[in-house]
């Protein structure tokens, strides 16, 4: 059974009907072409884009000069009132700061201080959906988004979800996903900064957000000063200093770079967690082996990740057919030529995981789930070249480690003490923040 693919959408359409469309749902406004186009140009009035799925166009944007091709202040257009300036979506001098800082937090040997409170929220949500677990249908998207909020706050600030503050920007969060997309028309209209208009719905969920974080960094702040911050991610981000130039973090910056912990963290491993639970139900065989896995591998001990390989490539696979961020779009900083083509400067450069991940010319049946395929050559090929979940290059995700660790130990927390099965309606892909199924992601839970 193939899983669950939006209709692509047939030709093209006018651009009016496009931008309808791109309203709607992003995914299925794009052309059925994209799955098998090395590049695609759009071009209408006000609008010059290439989506790019040629892997060496990718290593060039991504890879060999990243400077050229920045982030495009039009992507920024929807993440603003929420991020700020951070990471995410600044660029040059800026960004080259922030990430001196946030990649000595993320240092490889860092990991392994996390895990335990990694643990205790992987056994704090199967608690919490005990009393889901009777065969009914649910949808479990709101349920992994929980957990994997609890990872954030026990990981960043050591303080469960329950927690008052954390569980305002919980609440937040999900009001704030439904507002507000990864990217709206202000990413395809070359608007002035004052005319790209947000919901007040969006700038309402996005203020609330901020003010809570703001309480958090505050009090955490003092915390330091006291000599009495425990030793968590923000109490290291806090206190890094930039090697380059001795600065920390301003506690403003430090707003916008949790805000952004909190989207790349939270939002996306609760989609990715989501999808791998849904194909996992879909396909029982493999359902079975990783809990089999989890039952004989699973200890609170973090060289218990190395004994999960089965759950790793299932969470990988999800990444594959579900990258949680499925698009994003770069800028040409100059005119350049790209597969003969002429892109003038400010030219906009899509980048779709989407489309990449499932091209027809690249992967081995690339719409089918198949975990075993990392193990071939095709696979390993083209995990090195045609495999951007967490991007790729100097901007990368500084937390693709963290991701890679956190997705496989709550999979197999979660299989290894229930059995999924299939709602009753298989869930459409769309994209919001993160991808995300329309009505939901439903599914059936029993106890093993």
């Amino acid at each position: 059974m193939i899983p669950p693919k939006p209709a692509s959408r047939p030709g093209k359409p006018s651009l009016w009907r496009f931008l309808r469309d791109f309203r709607q749902d992003i995914l299925s406004a794009q052309s059925d072409r994209l799955y098998r186009a090395w590049m695609a140009e759009f071009r209408a009035p006000f609008i010059r884009s290439f989506t790019c799925n040629d892997p060496r166009l990718i290593d060039l944007i991504l890879k060999q000069r990243p400077m050229d091709f920045p982030k495009s202040p039009r992507m920024a257009a929807g993440l603003q009132p929420l991020l700020g300036n951070s990471s995410f979506i600044s660029n040059g001098a800026t960004w080259q700061h922030q990430r001196r800082i946030i990649d000595q937090a993320f240092e490889g040997g860092r990991l392994r201080e996390s895990f335990a409170a990694m643990w205790d929220a992987a056994q704090s949500g199967v608690a919490r959906l005990a009393p889901l677990a009777d065969g009914a249908d649910l949808d479990i998207e709101p349920l992994t988004s929980h957990i994997a909020a609890d990872v954030i706050f026990r990981t960043l600030f050591s303080i469960p979800i329950e927690d008052r503050i954390a569980a305002g920007v919980f609440q937040s969060f999900r009001e704030h996903q439904d507002a507000q997309p990864m990217v709206n028309l202000g990413g395809l209209l070359p608007l002035p900064r004052w005319a790209r208009l947000h919901s007040r719905r969006t700038r309402t969920s996005a203020r609330r957000i901020r003010d809570l974080i703001r309480q958090l960094v505050a009090e955490r702040a003092a915390l330091i000063a006291q000599g009495q911050a425990p030793a968590d991610l923000a109490t290291r981000i806090m206190t890094t200093t930039d090697p380059q130039t001795g600065a920390v973090f301003t506690a403003a910056e430090m707003v916008d770079e949790v805000a952004t912990f909190f989207l790349a963290g939270h939002e996306t491993g609760a989609s990715a967690l989501a999808w791998a639970l849904y194909l996992l139900a879909e396909h029982p065989d493999w359902q079975d082996r990783l809990a089999e896995e989890a039952r004989r591998n699973l200890i609170p001990d973090f060289a218990a990740i190395k004994a999960l390989p089965l759950s790793r490539a299932v969470f990988r696979e999800a990444l594959r057919l579900y990258p949680p961020v499925a698009m994003t779009v770069r800028q040409c900083a100059h005119a350049e030529t790209l597969r003969d083509r002429k892109a003038a400067k400010g030219a906009q450069l899509v980048l779709s995981p989407w489309h990449l991940h499932r091209h027809e010319r690249l992967w081995d049946n690339p719409d089918g789930f198949d975990p075993d395929r990392w193990q071939t050559e095709n696979g390993k090929a083209c995990m090195r070249d045609a495999y951007i979940p967490f991007s790729a290059g100097a901007r990368a995700c500084p937390g693709a480690g963290f991701a890679m660790i956190e997705g496989p130990l709550l999979l197999s927390t979660l299989v290894l003490a229930y059995r999924l099965e299939p709602g009753p309606e298989r869930p459409v892909p769309i994209m919001r923040l993160t991808l995300r199924g329309k009505n939901g992601i439903h599914l059936r839970l029993s106890k093993r």
